[in-house]
């Protein structure tokens, strides 16, 4: 079966509003760049465009009408699907690695600026009958899966507030991020109370941006650029979604997601073998959580390895050093993608003030969010 590459990534601006642009200028800006990048026509070459959406942020019903004509993609397979644009990337993969297509376009986007009622399409997901009667801000999940975690590891509120203090300083060096600032522990544990034990600075805000990724087989990605990555490993899973029934201290998802990539990418030492991550991060606590099931340290460990700076862009392990979620914004959908072009850029060497020396392999992990138990692994190499 043939290999897979990445041969172009496009993203606009990413910011917190964006009331001068619709999402569908967003998403033709977006995927120009990434044709331009690939060297491709998408109305000749493309032979399947793929979106990651979910209608209840778009505010529309079958979005994926709305999608064909920003991409390029007019009277052509159009697939769509309702989950982190990760999920997006991995269909994609699939697709060409059955040797029915060449190449194929990923897009996903978020305009979150637009929404009025996030609580309450978060909180549509709820059990209808057990969980959503109870009221309140769905992100309370959030606060008591928080306090199980510091628990059951020992981890510590301040090694969660040291999460927020490196990721948006990372963010400052990166264009894309909307979120960057220059702050202190004393900051993050100050800030106001939210759903405790977070506080405001721990969860990450919400912003608006589009990603377009062009994905092909080997030999059409070996002639059309010099610098493809190549995807070495998949993984997905959907944990259950009750949360009575749930592991609150462990993120399985991502500990099953793992296991599935790093199979395929032979990958048998995660701690060794991987040179970065962009892990989940879109409350302090998920980040440290993530790197635990993504077996980069024991259980409990990875606030030991913050605190000791290998989780810094100049450390053994680089974790998020384009600013995660926290820095650069949550993009919804389009948070996986933000992921993935950012190990793109640094395996390229083109990830300018923020770039990780000599990275070869990098791991992408997202989770989709309150109140779930879904999440992808996507593993990304520069070498053959």
């Amino acid at each position: 079966m043939r290999k897979v590459a990445i041969i172009g990534v496009g993203s606009t601006e990413i910011r917190s509003t964006t009331p001068d642009v619709s999402y569908k200028e967003m998403m033709f800006e977006a995927a120009t760049k990434a044709y331009e990048e690939a060297g491709i026509d998408p109305r000749k070459d493309v032979d399947s465009f793929i979106t990651s959406a979910e209608d209840y942020w778009e505010g529309y019903s079958i979005f994926d009408e709305f999608v064909p004509d920003q991409l390029g993609a007019v009277l052509k397979p159009v697939f769509t699907v309702s989950a982190d644009g990760l999920f997006g990337i991995i269909n994609a993969y699939m697709q060409i690695r059955t040797g029915l297509i060449d190449i194929a376009v990923v897009e996903a986007h978020s305009k979150a600026s637009d929404m009025l009622t996030f609580e309450g399409i978060v909180a549509f997901a709820l059990d209808p009958i057990y969980n959503r009667p109870l009221g309140g801000h769905p992100f309370y999940i959030a606060g008591l899966e928080m306090m199980r975690y510091l628990c059951e590891t020992d981890t510590t509120l301040e090694e969660c507030a040291m999460v927020v203090v490196k990721n948006k300083k990372n963010a400052l060096d990166n264009p894309y991020a909307a979120f960057g600032a220059k702050i202190t522990v004393e900051d993050v544990l100050n800030s106001e109370p939210m759903f405790h034990p977070l506080k405001r600075l721990e969860i990450s805000p919400l912003a608006d941006g589009a990603i377009v990724m062009v994905l092909a087989a080997e030999e059409v990605a070996k002639r059309l650029t010099d610098t493809p990555i190549w995807v070495k490993g998949v993984g997905w899973c959907s944990d259950t979604p009750q949360l009575e029934s749930r592991d609150w201290g462990r993120a399985i998802y991502a500990e099953i997601s793992a296991k599935m990539a790093y199979k395929m990418a032979k990958i048998t030492q995660p701690q060794k073998e991987i040179d970065l991550v962009e892990i989940d991060d879109k409350f302090s606590y998920k980040e440290l959580q993530h790197m635990e099931a993504l077996g980069l340290c024991e259980r409990g460990e990875a606030g030991i390895l913050l605190r000791e700076g290998a989780t810094q862009r100049d450390g053994d392990l680089p974790v998020n050093p384009s600013g995660g979620s926290l820095g650069c914004g949550n993009l919804l959908e389009a948070d996986g993608l933000k992921k993935a072009m950012e190990l793109v850029l640094q395996l390229r060497g083109e990830a300018g003030k923020r770039q990780v020396p000599d990275a070869k392999t990098g791991v992408a992990q997202v989770w989709r969010g309150i109140p779930t138990a879904t999440g992808a692994v996507v593993i990304l190499s520069r070498e053959y």
